[in-house]
């Protein structure tokens, strides 16, 4: 038996097969063109049909597919045409299952990392930022994520940077505001700090300092100093969103709580963030400490206390070992200290 993803490195994806997919892309492609506001319901009602009757992973790669090749554009695209995809994944995402929204989220990180070391002229940062900044607006992936990037930004701290810093706070920072206030203030602080000791062409520059008034204006929670600033269409969206969302669970529950460093070391660490998630990478905690912990201190124990281990079968030196230690320890303390050991 080979199973289905060494099958596809072997390359040997029959005809059938690749028909399937074709038609499968087809269809979803054909969705994601209509895709407005009104027929927001009926677009994802039949995608879950989609859901149901093929593969998880053929039905996220397409969809991703097909959603980064219409949203990751050199130009900018349209705020309500992003935000209408993003709400798409977001129905997906609680209706279907949340590895939904994890292959979607992981593609885009991925891709914005990759974009932002190389030096694109085009907008396709904005977009994808664009992309994360709707993910949690949508209550797909929680804020520890997006101050995660927003440090990063910060750390980099070029003319690039500051244009996403400001792109992302305008879209997402009174939500930030409301979900951890204490995180957005040591970021602040931060991007103050960065300000003051960076060069002096920086320094002078409108933007910077337009970017530490919009700061200034989130901390303070004044919306009027935010110029183009809207929460209008994200609300009615999110008004949309409870009622296309089945069940009541529409809320924190189903945000990945995963950060930026998880995302980008999955393929060395697993998706942990994914139940029952399958992973054949390398182990994840180096063989070799794990083989040093093991020599216990059996030998120290008395031989009186090991012919009682003997008598409960504790036929292995862990088992033995912990054994001893519950029997011979003093207190709980004195046990949690030697069972660490």
């Amino acid at each position: 038996y080979v199973p289905p993803q060494v099958r596809k490195v072997q390359g040997t994806l029959d005809d059938k097969k690749r028909e399937e997919l074709g038609r499968l892309k087809k269809m979803v492609n054909g969705l994601i063109n209509r895709l407005s506001e009104p027929n927001l319901s009926s677009i994802s009602g039949q995608l879950e049909e989609l859901y149901m009757a093929n593969s998880r992973k053929d039905m996220n790669e397409t969809l991703t597919d097909i959603l980064m090749n219409a949203c990751v554009t050199a130009v900018a695209m349209p705020a309500r045409l992003m935000m209408e995809h993003v709400l798409l994944v977001s129905i997906l995402h609680h209706n279907v299952g949340i590895e939904v929204g994890a292959y979607f989220l992981e593609a885009v990180v991925k891709k914005f990392d990759e974009l932002c070391k190389s030096d694109a002229e085009g907008k396709e940062c904005e977009n994808l930022l664009a992309l994360i900044a709707h993910l949690y607006n949508f209550h797909v992936v929680h804020s520890l994520l997006i101050f995660d990037i927003l440090k990063k930004l910060i750390s980099a701290f070029t003319e690039k940077e500051i244009e996403l810093i400001l792109f992302l706070l305008k879209n997402v920072g009174f939500s930030l505001r409301k979900d951890d206030a204490l995180a957005l203030k040591e970021l602040i602080t931060e991007a103050q700090r960065k300000a003051n000791t960076a060069e002096k062409k920086l320094q002078d520059q409108a933007r910077v300092r337009f970017m530490l008034e919009t700061m200034l204006a989130l901390r303070n929670n004044d919306m009027r100093k935010i110029p183009g600033y809207d929460p209008e269409p994200v609300e009615k969206l999110r008004k949309l969103q409870r009622t296309l969302v089945h069940s009541s669970g529409s809320g924190r529950e189903t945000q990945l709580r995963v950060s930026l460093e998880s995302l980008l070391s999955a393929d060395q660490v697993g998706r942990w963030w994914i139940v029952g998630s399958s992973w054949s990478g390398a182990p994840m905690i180096d063989d070799k400490t794990s083989k040093t912990q093991q020599k216990l201190p059996i030998a120290k124990m008395s031989s009186k206390i090991m012919e009682l281990a003997r008598k409960q079968r504790m036929n292995t030196d862990i088992r033995r070992s912990i054994f001893c230690v519950l029997m011979t320890s003093e207190d709980y303390m004195d046990a949690f200290e030697k069972l660490l050991k």
